[in-house]
């Protein structure tokens, strides 16, 4: 208990020290930022709102780089803006506590995902699923927070950042901090739906697209004991599907795997971040066979499925959409992760602008196997 109290008063001073608050109570950050669409990234110093009495500071340790960062820089979603510092998958440790703060202590591991607040009273927040809130949830960057003054929201690329508690993630302590952040979206993103579908020991899964997504959900899906088949659009990543535990892999630029797969899964998860063929993959599922959709292309990209398709080939199939999870399903995936030894497989980078430009290059291109991490501790 002592040296417990030691480390934590340490900690407090190295806060006070690291993070010192402007004179009307801001705290200073640094980060990474774009300044225009498809810009490169450059240092940025902004600051964050004061520590509220509800309300945890983080150091950053580690941030993922999502897929959805990329369409949000690029502007693939509408207009955005700028300078922008991107980030929804944070990782780090609890530097600050206001004084009502009940869950977190300093010297804490917290995380933060794609949300930092919501009006909490709808019926969706009630049912916590705040990512539907109804008069809109407030995203961790790129979004108004409505809750602090209306100031525009920055990322995890940046070494603090301010939360309400209830929006904080707990990790445990034995938990590996440097593949934790992408759980907080990769993870609780195809968590979910497996969860909404009801995958149990013998179902036939197939997960379409094998990236920062797919390879979370095929680790879901294998720990529920559900038979796996991935699709992929190459060779690349056949072994380390089988390696991870899926059963088969399907080339779909391949025509002959393809063969023989209609009505034969109770559920497909789609993460396809490009333009596909839905139907391709409704086929595929037995009557009242489910295919769940969160991969989300860029609007000039994006795929259709008609009515048409629904009626006829789609008869007594089930179709549906997931956005994240909530605080309280992210917060028992997390727990089941690490319980199961579930993580992403990263590759850690620098916190260097030219490092983060290479790395968005290669998800583009599809050559990261399978999320790159920003050691936010090594930003000079």
């Amino acid at each position: 208990m002592k040296t417990r109290l030691i480390v934590t008063t340490a900690l407090a001073l190295m806060t006070m020290s690291t993070f010192a608050q402007n004179n009307d109570g801001r705290i200073p950050a640094k980060g990474f930022a774009v300044f225009e669409e498809k810009g490169n990234f450059k240092p940025y110093e902004f600051t964050r709102h004061a520590v509220g009495d509800k309300d945890i500071q983080i150091e950053i340790l580690y941030a993922g780089i999502c897929h959805s960062d990329l369409h949000h820089v690029f502007a693939d979603w509408g207009a955005e803006e700028y300078p922008m510092v991107p980030g929804h998958e944070i990782a780090g440790r609890v530097v600050a506590v206001g004084k009502n703060v009940t869950r977190f202590k300093v010297g804490d591991y917290a995380g933060i995902g794609c949300m930092i607040g919501s009006c909490r009273h709808c019926e969706a927040c009630e049912h916590d699923l705040e990512q539907y809130c109804e008069e809109g949830a407030v995203m961790t960057y790129h979004g108004i927070d409505r809750f602090n003054g209306n100031e525009h929201t920055q990322g995890g690329y940046s070494d603090t950042y301010v939360v309400a508690e209830d929006f904080a993630i707990r990790i445990p302590e034995n938990a590996d901090i440097t593949k934790v952040a992408p759980l907080l979206c990769a993870g609780i993103t195809s968590y979910s739906p497996i969860m909404q579908a009801g995958v149990e020991s013998g179902d036939k899964v197939g997960i379409a697209g094998f990236g920062g997504l797919g390879h979370m959900g095929v680790q879901y899906a294998v720990s529920l004991g559900a038979e796996v088949t991935v699709f992929d659009i190459s060779e690349d990543k056949r072994e380390d599907a089988l390696r991870m535990g899926a059963t088969h892999y399907v080339n779909v630029n391949n025509p002959d795997e393809l063969k023989g797969l209609d009505r034969t899964f109770d559920f497909i998860l789609s993460t396809i971040p490009a333009k596909y063929e839905p139907v391709m993959y409704l086929k595929m599922l037995k009557l009242d066979g489910q295919l769940g959709i969160v991969g989300l292309p860029a609007f000039r990209n994006m795929p259709l499925l008609s009515v048409a398709e629904l009626v006829m080939p789609g008869a007594r199939r089930k179709v549906f959409g997931s956005q994240i999870g909530g605080i309280k399903e992210t917060q028992e995936m997390l727990d089941y992760s690490v319980e199961h030894n579930i993580y992403p497989e990263v590759e850690v980078i620098k916190a260097d602008g030219a490092k983060i430009d290479d790395a968005y290059r290669n998800v583009l291109d599809g050559k990261v196997k399978f999320r790159y991490v920003i050691d936010m501790k090594t930003m000079k």
